[in-house]
């Protein structure tokens, strides 16, 4: 923001008092027009704060209004709570996925319109409201859905075009976050419990085959997972200060990067542009640079509570939830990775997981209402 000069002058009045005569010319900062008075005041040799200046701060300080989401989707069974998690995006499907936690469905949002197209069973429903148990991690890949199934535990593989469960794939330990890799026809599970992520090789043709491929280990981790096929990387944060790197092909972890997180939890990436989004639950993100080992390009706070972040690719828009402070930030990404706040909009209590249409829209969990919120970010 572009500030003008501020004048000041010294007076005395017919008591003998000293005072300042003071006008601003334009839009300054607070920090600016403080720091003039401050010093005309020391040069001056004034002693008294003008009432005027306490005014002026009490006025620029006012905590800004947060901004309310647009609509409210409920979700059958979640007059309870649902522990609700790795909410995400099919492109392919062009829906929203929505694993419901303890009521053991998968359910399927249009963005368009907010309306549930889909609801398919995973698991049996469970007791609690935690994202502990039940379905809370899904994603597509070569025609089928696979949805973590915390009870077994294991990933439930559904036929894309009807929802019916085809065959479960057994895990050493419960599942956290699903992902495929679609340029390697592969599924990858991270698995919190025994610090690893299970790979598993499909085979579509004849028949679907689901053969455990290999253990990648990652020690105080993993949380959280991307991919950078672009750089043949894997991305997955370790849960005090480090991001893990893992080669695609090798399937190992080949560097540690710090990432100036207290606790580092989700990721995203913006891969044309080598930018690493990691959401630091203390209540920051940290941009770091992928091109150049990790380097930490960038920080900005945010609510406290951040767990799943989302981004934006087209219109380099970062969401960043946060449960503690019951809101969310909405960031611009500048070309070199500065982050601008351009909206907060009020959430709910415990809305830790956010994910987006690639469009403007925005969709955030509320588990204690079992719910999701839809902002419109356009």
């Amino acid at each position: 923001m572009q500030t003008s000069s501020l004048a000041v002058d010294a007076a005395t009045d017919h008591h003998g008092h000293r005072f300042l005569i003071y006008m601003t010319l334009g839009a300054n900062t607070l920090h600016d027009f403080l720091q003039k008075i401050l010093l005309q005041l020391l040069r001056n040799g004034i002693l008294p704060v003008l009432i005027l200046v306490a005014s002026a701060v009490c006025a620029t300080t006012a905590t800004p209004k947060l901004e309310a989401p647009h609509a409210v989707i409920k979700i059958a069974g979640g007059k309870q709570g649902i522990g609700f998690d790795d909410i995400g995006f099919m492109p392919t499907l062009d829906r929203i996925s929505i694993p419901a936690g303890n009521t053991g469905e998968l359910v399927l949002i249009n963005p368009a319109d907010g309306k549930i197209t889909g609801s398919y069973r995973v698991t049996e429903p469970a007791t609690g409201s935690g994202h502990e148990t039940g379905t809370t991690s899904a994603v597509y890949g070569d025609g089928y859905i696979f949805a973590s199934d915390r009870g077994m535990p294991s990933v439930a593989v559904l036929d894309a075009r009807n929802g019916k469960t085809v065959q479960y794939v057994r895990l050493a330990s419960g599942p956290d976050y699903i992902r495929y890799l679609e340029s390697r026809h592969e599924l990858w599970v991270t698995e919190p419990r025994t610090q690893q992520i299970q790979v598993f090789k499909l085979k579509t043709t004849p028949k679907l085959e689901i053969t455990l491929y290999s253990d990648i280990a990652v020690k105080g981790g993993p949380e959280s997972l991307v991919f950078d096929v672009q750089r043949n990387r894997a991305y997955t944060n370790l849960w005090k200060q480090n991001t893990a790197v893992i080669d695609l092909a090798r399937q190992r972890q080949m560097a540690t990067w710090y990432d100036g997180c207290k606790g580092p939890r989700g990721l995203a990436l913006d891969a044309a542009r080598g930018f690493l989004f990691v959401g630091c639950t203390e209540g920051k993100v940290q941009v770091l640079d992928v091109n150049h080992p990790g380097r930490i390009l960038a920080s900005a706070d945010a609510g406290a509570g951040i767990d799943i972040i989302s981004y934006n690719p087209n219109s380099r828009h970062l969401y960043v939830p946060g449960a503690r402070s019951a809101s969310m930030t909405i960031f611009k990404v500048s070309p070199t990775g500065t982050l601008h706040a351009l909206a907060e909009y009020r959430t709910a209590e415990g809305a830790h997981c956010a994910t987006n249409d690639l469009k403007g829209k925005v969709f955030v969990c509320d588990p204690h209402a079992g719910s999701i919120l839809e902002i419109n970010d356009h």
